[in-house]
């Protein structure tokens, strides 16, 4: 497995975990509940769109 290969893998487990939280806040009767599964999904979709911005440059300083 290469790298390209394991970091699309962590790519696709974090949108999945993003989807899970985002359908449990909406399910949540409790608004506070809600309010912070909504924060934790905003935070690790923000995580996900990070990783999805870099460019090789970012990651080797000899291109």
């Amino acid at each position: 497995m290469s790298a390209a290969d394991k970091s699309r893998g962590n790519e696709q487990q974090l949108r999945r975990q993003v989807r899970e939280i985002e359908q449990a806040a909406e399910r949540a009767t409790d608004p506070q509940e809600r309010q912070r599964l909504q924060e934790k999904a905003r935070r690790l979709r923000e995580q996900a769109g990070g990783r999805e911005e870099r460019s090789p440059r970012d990651l080797d300083p000899m291109m």
